[in-house]
């Protein structure tokens, strides 16, 4: 765990440049290869920190990536290589932790400047598994006989259970999908920008494994994105804004590790709640601050239920509570907690999550194309309903 408090204020870590490439849907950049698309986002997060690509000695990325450290080294001209690693879970769980091993990094010494980055290219084909084999991830084989073949399914058990237990409604899930449509009409970089959705389409639209419906599920998209990770007393010699980052967590409840299905080892309660219960109450502890201090979210929405799990698991709302929170317009715009401002994977684009933190690194800096005013502390999910999971919270 990254607890701010024992690390001297020089020495702590913040984010002092972001990048992107374009994202657009899945297979329409599959001609340059996800490399390319590394190398790019992480040039444009190196200008954007007034860094020189000589400068970065360490890297952090998600499990199963295709662009290894040498690939990048000898791409990006990096001369001294002293820091590498890669998240477990790879995938959603990985948005905050590839952050949180580069936070661990330079506050230890080990590495000055850390670049952060995930790259996809979705080429045609399964997700999941091989034809006439067995999935490189054991839980799939251990589903697919259930016929449960892609996480919709496979996590639409657990979001029916959680709907059952705290009454939430098909309204309540399409609030979630339309707000952050709404948010990515205002960001040109989102892949559904000039695409709003209405409430009749979203309940008109088909049923991809109940209850979740086509908008309930986030996109997959090609794209890549990165950071960069100093301490605040380097940042100081840079030009730009830099972004705290108060704390960044990984971890999970029990049972989650089997799948979504569970195990005897989770509480029955957890498995229609999700699992970041534990995790935020360190996340929080080690950031020294509240969820009442929280001024927006960027959380992690591969699926609608998922955020309103969030929502709760994260203290922004209660337990069972949000339902009537998301319906009572809190997570739109001007709301008491505006979630997902540029977007979101549901419609800005699934980068596996690390555009949620560049988002968030852009409120901070006040220059989100939905801007919360006065924003000073926000908070960043992974995907919840696996382990590990992961979270951070930054400041301004």
């Amino acid at each position: 765990m990254h607890t701010s408090s024992y690390i001297p204020h020089s020495q702590r870590a913040c984010i002092v440049g972001i990048g992107e490439t374009r994202y657009t849907k899945r297979g329409e950049q599959a001609d340059r290869g996800e490399w390319a698309l590394a190398c790019e986002a992480s040039l444009h997060a190196v200008r954007d920190a007034g860094l020189d690509p000589q400068s970065i000695e360490g890297l952090a990325s998600y499990s199963g990536d295709t662009s290894l450290p040498w690939l990048m080294q000898h791409a990006l001209g990096i001369n001294r290589l002293r820091f590498a690693s890669m998240v477990w879970g790879g995938g959603g769980s990985g948005a905050c932790g590839s952050l949180a091993h580069a936070v661990a990094a330079v506050e230890s010494g080990q590495a000055a400047n850390v670049l952060v980055f995930r790259s996809i290219v979705q080429r045609p084909g399964s997700r999941y598994g091989q034809a006439g084999g067995f999935s490189e991830v054991p839980q799939m084989d251990l589903l697919a006989p259930f016929g449960m073949l892609m996480p919709a399914s496979m996590m639409a058990p657990s979001f029916t259970r959680y709907m059952h237990d705290y009454s939430i409604r098909s309204e309540h899930l399409a609030e979630v999908a339309l707000a952050f449509r709404d948010n990515a009409q205002s960001n040109p970089r989102a892949v559904m920008h000039g695409l709003p959705l209405s409430m009749d389409q979203y309940m008109a639209s088909r049923m991809i494994a109940e209850p979740l419906r086509l908008y309930d599920c986030c996109q997959e998209n090609d794209g890549a994105c990165a950071l960069i990770v100093t301490t605040t007393e380097r940042a100081q010699d840079l030009p730009g804004k830099a972004v705290q980052v108060l704390a960044a967590q990984q971890g999970g409840n029990a049972g989650w590790g089997s799948a979504t299905m569970g195990s005897h080892t989770m509480p029955a309660a957890d498995y229609g709640w999700g699992n970041g219960e534990q995790l935020s109450h360190d996340l929080y502890a080690g950031a020294g601050v509240t969820p009442a201090e929280v001024d927006f979210a960027q959380i992690y929405d591969h699926f609608t239920p998922a955020v309103l799990m969030s929502l709760e698991n994260f203290g922004l709302c209660g337990r069972g509570e949000a339902g009537e929170f998301v319906a009572a317009g809190n997570i739109r715009r001007g709301g008491a907690m505006p979630l997902n401002t540029a977007g979101g994977l549901l419609s800005e684009a699934y980068i596996h999550g690390l555009n949620l933190v560049v988002e968030a690194v852009r409120q901070l800096r006040g220059e989100s194309t939905s801007q919360v005013p006065d924003a000073r502390i926000g908070l960043v999910t992974a995907g919840i309903g696996s382990t590990p999971f992961s979270a951070a919270i930054l400041a301004s």
